[in-house]
């Protein structure tokens, strides 16, 4: 058994092992972190961590929105860093069984940062891979803007 943390953009469902999820928070006001790689919209404080929000939108290249407080913050683990993932809405945690699952690459061969799909009664979830979610170019460069933005201070 599995268990994912269910998230929708625009009417699109993602999933992230709930494993990997620390909580989940209502929308604040992200800071603006100058060379930052462009998926990184900035920086927000969660109980004292500075943690970069990633726009999911610009990730899987959906269109972008104005962000409203009813958007969600989830707090996510890479193998690296604490990152924010920004997201419509939350709704939930699924519980699947191993055989409601395919290999993303046998559903769609090339297919970037996702896992798995997981088989919903009424659609699909797309499993992602976190520890694939940022190049390491991009991993780079985020270290740096932050590292520079704590010294401006």
């Amino acid at each position: 058994m599995g268990q994912l943390v269910l998230f929708t953009l625009d009417d699109r469902r993602y999933g992230l092992p709930l494993s990997a999820v620390e909580r989940v928070v209502r929308m604040v006001d992200v800071t603006l972190l100058p060379k930052a790689p462009q998926i990184v919209l900035g920086v927000v404080n969660v109980q004292g961590r500075v943690i970069p929000v990633v726009d999911l939108r610009r990730r899987f290249g959906l269109p972008e929105r104005n962000f409203a407080l009813t958007d969600q913050l989830v707090i996510a683990r890479t193998v690296r860093r604490p990152v924010a993932l920004v997201a419509d809405a939350v709704s939930g945690v699924l519980e699947y069984s191993g055989r409601e699952a395919s290999g993303a690459q046998d559903i769609v061969p090339g297919i970037e940062y996702v896992e798995s799909v997981v088989k919903l009664p009424d659609g699909l979830a797309l499993i992602h891979d976190l520890d694939r979610f940022l190049s390491l170019e991009e991993e780079a460069a985020l270290g740096r803007a932050i590292e520079d933005a704590s010294h401006e201070r």
